[in-house]
């Protein structure tokens, strides 16, 4: 089973450029993120005629995340439990039927939390809380689970081609990093780092100062396995050419193959 995640920046301002890229990838399962858009507004007969079931969890002009299965998916749940005031579209999953077995893929958004300190970065914060909550009820059902988005976090300094341009941002302050720490140390696989352990390996460049062409990028979007899931990886890889394409998002996605 192949399974990708991809900030799309947009669903609009990726009408052509994401299909190309699924006639060309053929992935199982995709999340989706920042699709900004309302769930009607989706153009979801668009993914439909490529044989994928949609399951969008949308929100107008921001945020906004998707599933798109060739396989069928069971047990929906939109929203990200632990505060029922929340109301930013940064969390879907589904139980994704596998040939052999069931795998849990929950997509994610998270907050970006900048600037930091502040109430965004609180934010941040307390919705990570709240996924390690989720993280230990995944582990709990023993069964293949993934969480898989952009996570606004840079892990590791090897993880940015400048870290110490970002040693104040949300995205490496020491708190995030424990934070995502805090939820790997359950028992979590960041899948991207299981097969490859080399430096510059980006997944993000910013549209400002030539990013792309100096490669000043950062790994921001991870695929996180539980140890069911782990046991299943083959592959995982990302797709760097598609930043160099024509309207592409600032993401590119990254992909997991899984014996299931």
């Amino acid at each position: 089973m192949k399974i990708a995640t991809f900030n799309i920046n947009g669903i609009k301002a990726r009408i052509n450029a994401l299909p190309d890229w699924l006639d060309e990838a053929q992935p199982d399962v995709v999340v989706l993120q920042e699709i900004k858009s309302m769930d009607e507004a989706f153009p979801r007969e668009l993914f439909e005629d490529r044989g994928y079931n949609v399951e969008t969890h949308g929100q107008k002009s921001f945020n906004g995340v998707a599933i798109l299965s060739k396989l069928p998916l069971e047990d929906v749940r939109r929203g990200l439990p632990g505060d029922d005031e929340d109301e930013q579209a940064r969390w879907i999953e589904a139980l994704v039927m596998g040939e052999t077995r069931p795998i849990r893929i929950c997509g994610l958004y998270l907050p970006n939390g900048n600037p930091a300190p502040g109430p965004k970065y609180d934010y941040k914060l307390a919705w990570m809380e709240r996924m390690y909550i989720r993280a230990q009820e995944l582990l709990a059902e023993e069964i293949p689970a993934m969480m898989a988005g952009d996570y606004n976090i840079i892990p590791q300094p090897e993880d940015a081609k400048r870290p110490d341009a970002w040693q104040d941002d949300a995205l490496f302050r020491p708190e995030s990093r424990a934070a995502f720490r805090k939820i790997l140390n359950l028992g979590f696989t960041d899948a991207f780092r299981a097969r490859n352990q080399l430096p510059e390996q980006f997944s993000f460049w910013d549209y400002q100062a030539g990013a792309w062409n100096r490669n000043d990028g950062i790994r921001i979007d991870h695929l996180l396995l539980s140890p069911q899931a782990a046991d299943c990886l083959s592959e995982c890889k990302i797709d760097f050419e598609i930043r160099g394409r024509e309207k592409p998002s600032d993401h590119v996605p990254v992909w997991v193959e899984l014996d299931l």
